[in-house]
């Protein structure tokens, strides 16, 4: 089995989008996040491998919850933020508006636009349509009902 590994990782890259969310449905048990392609592409290799090869130690898993507690404080709020909303840092956010493609990269402490730092989405979003919008909303990270 671990034979075809390497040859369902490089599958990825050109597998179509929608049998990526079917293979996330399948090596998950749940629906695919609305994250881009890339984001699909590296959960889905980490998936594959792990299953085949086994996950991270125990003592890896605990080490990483230390460092996230750290960094959040252990406050229960930002907990959930950092584990269920927020894109890993490296994501790029691309949105279309108006014609012009702009391309917005997570952040460990926000997000960057035209070279800019920015703590909010809301506020690029708002650059970019002149007007407020939910930046979430905006990027297609959650829907106008606020489910993610």
């Amino acid at each position: 089995m671990t034979d075809t590994i390497p040859a369902r990782l490089a599958a990825l890259k050109t597998t179509p989008t929608q049998e990526l969310k079917t293979q996330w449905r399948e090596l998950f048990d749940s629906e695919p996040p609305p994250f881009n392609r890339r984001y699909l592409e590296s959960r889905l290799a980490y998936r594959i491998q792990e299953l085949a090869y086994g996950g991270l130690k125990p003592e890896t898993v605990q080490r990483l919850e230390r460092l996230g507690e750290e960094l959040d404080g252990a406050d229960r709020k930002k907990s959930r933020i950092r584990a269920d909303m927020m894109p890993i840092a490296g994501t790029r956010l691309i949105r279309e508006w108006q014609g012009t493609e702009h391309v917005v990269t997570v952040t460990t402490d926000g997000f960057e636009w035209q070279g800019r730092p920015y703590k909010s989405l809301s506020a690029i979003a708002r650059g970019i349509a002149g007007t407020r919008w939910n930046g979430w909303v905006f990027f297609g990270l959650k829907n106008q009902r606020g489910r993610t």
